[in-house]
């Protein structure tokens, strides 16, 4: 066969493998048996090996897996992924009515969706080609996993339209695939996933796309994340005009006009949830037009116009056979019941937190009680109540202890709370507590140090402060069990990147008390060297407004301890940032900009920054970055495919800049 005979030949083929694939995995109504399916596939692929020049990125072929990868690489969402809010029964959705009636009158309507219980994606294409997926993350910052979303057959590699969107959705194990997977698992001796959301995370995050490929996984649909770039104007439209382009959305949905019809689709689906062949978790209800949606904007985590009412958990009966102790990194005591396994929504349960003794006498609850379980909002485990009438008599009171489980130095219960709590700096719990936070994702973020690694380190004594993670060699993790070549350069390395980042995420890892992430960053700024902040009275710190007593006291406390200034003197010496490396916000008083007080809106692809960074040096300037265009806008800056942003902009006569005079402004 010549090459152009193979180049239609393949093209023959990839239509058809295309069209089959989207009548199977997105229809549900298959046209041609699988073994037909099967033949034209090996076809396919006998051809690309023998023509390699003719293989292209939306091949059908792309479906079974290519070549293992290293390490995920890091994907910046152009448009944040934010989380919702949750409703947990009918007053707070009549709540959520309520405040969108206040906001935006009564002429609107919902859309109700299921909330699909699996891994939320981002899915890019250009020109209609599939070019990059990616995990939700923090919102901010994914995880690119591309090569495992090509081997889901629902996912098109290429749109019917050669259009520039990006899709947001599910990605999720059915029951069957998931039933399919613990059985082969059993079989081979190997432990089972707890329920199908761990399992489509963990395949979705190998790196051998052929591992993802094998789990039988599937998608859904639901958002438009550059849906102001398009021309439509709500989100039941944008769930249409996705169909239209070849993606699989869940058809169980509905428009609904009252809050009173939202409830009754709630409803209907609590009893018809477990008929389903995947899991679902609750029911999504968002505001239906996206011009209402821009008038309600955002908080600092979620959506105003959308909210996630979560289904009542399921309540199940076991018995409690220990209580268990455990120290956290400040210190305090937390008990723990151990239970008879038992299945709670999904998942095997053995362990419920109890909070602390005030709990436990309250409840009333001994060991060797039944006692009725629950998972809060189908995640945490509770202990709901226990059934006192089913007592034998050989149940036993428990005692909260009076000195510490770890180093046995006297327990306090510090004056206005409930908690008890070891105030030994030296407790060797608190102290590993301490490095695993440290190294966590939202402080210094260490990649290959999680909590197991890092206990390990603790129990051989190879780490005892945070200082002594930056001072760790290649022979001491060579020796640890399960630590080859790659994984310690692998380790070495993210070590090294660590001692890159800004002050605000040392200042989070150190666990200050009182002290979180946000608080961290505005410590960073305002100050913008660990010195400084040393130096700063309390007066200085209950001076900036987001710093109260108590957090000023306890930094103050913090740095008046010899040992943490001993510490900083290490991290320092090892070559850890000690500095703000982010823009230090103006205020308006202050800031002689253009931006200052103005609120700005970001629309369509800007070539020479991202969307956060235009953000962050907006912001730095004094100005306030906006998610939509209303009357209070006062600036819009527009890249290239600007859409519906861009014309309501220009019908409400707001300024629009574009890239060259943003940064013309910017570098002034």
């Amino acid at each position: 066969m010549d090459l152009q005979t193979a180049e239609q030949k393949i093209s023959e083929l990839r239509n058809l493998l295309n069209q089959y694939g989207y009548e199977y995995y997105v229809l549900d109504q298959p046209s041609v048996p699988d073994a037909e399916y099967d033949r034209l596939m090996n076809e396919l692929l006998e051809l690309e090996e023998k023509f390699p020049e003719l293989k292209t990125t939306d091949s059908p072929s792309e479906r079974v897996g290519g070549k293992v990868l290293d390490v995920f690489e890091k994907v910046e969402h152009r448009t944040p992924m934010l989380s919702l809010g949750n409703a947990f029964g009918e007053q707070d959705l009549k709540d959520f009515d309520r405040r969108i009636r206040q906001a935006v009158g009564d002429d609107f309507s919902y859309v109700c969706e299921l909330k699909i219980d699996g891994l939320a994606v981002s899915l890019r294409y250009e020109n209609g080609l599939f070019i990059q997926g990616a995990t939700r993350g923090d919102g901010t910052i994914g995880e690119d996993i591309t090569a495992n979303l090509k081997t889901i057959k629902s996912i098109p590699l290429r749109l019917r339209e050669d259009v520039s969107i990006e899709v947001r959705g599910e990605a999720y194990m059915p029951k069957k695939s998931f039933e399919t997977l613990n059985k082969a698992r059993e079989e081979r001796g190997e432990d089972l996933f707890a329920n199908p959301r761990n399992a489509a995370a963990g395949s979705l995050r190998q790196l051998d796309p052929k591992i993802a490929a094998s789990r039988n996984l599937d998608v859904f649909l639901y958002g438009i994340g550059n849906a102001e770039d398009l021309n439509v104007a709500s989100h039941s439209e944008g769930l249409d005009y996705l169909d239209t382009l070849g993606f699989k959305t869940n058809k169980e949905r509905r428009k609904c006009n009252t809050i009173t019809e939202v409830i009754e689709f709630v409803n209907s689906w609590v009893e018809k949830r477990p008929h389903l062949p995947y899991e679902i978790d609750g029911i999504v209800i968002k505001v239906d037009k996206y011009e209402h949606q821009a008038e309600l904007g955002f908080t600092a985590k979620s959506p105003r116009w959308a909210i996630a009412y979560k289904f009542p958990a399921e309540e199940v009966v076991t018995t409690l056979l220990d209580i268990e102790l455990s120290v956290g990194r400040t210190g305090v005591v937390t008990p723990t019941a151990m239970l008879k396994p038992v299945k709670v929504a999904g998942t095997t349960v053995q362990r419920a937190s109890l909070h602390n003794e005030d709990l436990i006498r309250e409840k009333d609850i001994k060991i060797g009680d039944q006692v009725v379980v629950k998972k809060a909002g189908d995640i945490i485990p509770e202990v709901v109540n226990v059934l006192a009438e089913l007592r034998t008599g050989n149940e036993i009171d428990f005692q909260m202890p009076t000195h510490c489980p770890e180093c046995e130095s006297e327990l306090v219960r510090l004056e206005g709370e409930v908690a008890l709590r070891c105030i030994n700096p030296k407790c060797p719990a608190q102290i590993r507590e301490g490095l695993i936070h440290f190294v966590s994702r939202d402080a210094m973020n260490i990649d290959g140090l999680g909590e197991k690694v890092i206990s390990q380190l603790f129990a051989e004594k190879l780490i005892s402060d945070v200082a002594d993670i930056y001072k760790l060699t290649r022979e001491q993790l060579l020796a640890l069990e399960r630590m080859g070549e790659k994984s310690v350069s692998n380790l070495l390395n993210a070590i090294e990147i660590s001692k890159r980042n800004s002050l605000e995420k040392l200042l989070f890892g150190l666990g200050i008390r009182h002290v979180g992430a946000k608080a961290a960053k505005t410590l960073a700024q305002q100050f913008g060297s660990m010195d400084k902040l040393a130096e700063a009275t309390r007066d200085d710190l209950i001076s900036i407004n987001e710093i109260g007593d108590k957090m000023a006291d306890s930094i103050v406390a913090f740095f008046e301890q010899e040992e943490a200034l001993e510490l900083i003197k290490e991290l320092t010496a090892a070559g850890v940032n000690m500095l703000y490396k982010g823009a230090k916000p103006v205020s308006v008083e202050e800031s002689d900009s253009i931006f200052a007080g103005k609120t700005v809106v970001l629309t369509g692809k800007l070539e020479q920054l991202s969307r956060n960074e235009a953000k962050e040096k907006i912001e730095a300037l004094g100005g306030n970055v906006s998610g939509s265009v209303s009357k209070k806008t006062h600036l819009v800056i527009a890249g290239e495919d600007a859409g519906s942003k861009l014309t309501k902009a220009q019908e409400l006569g707001i300024e629009i800049w574009d890239e060259e005079k943003l940064l013309a402004e910017l570098n002034k």
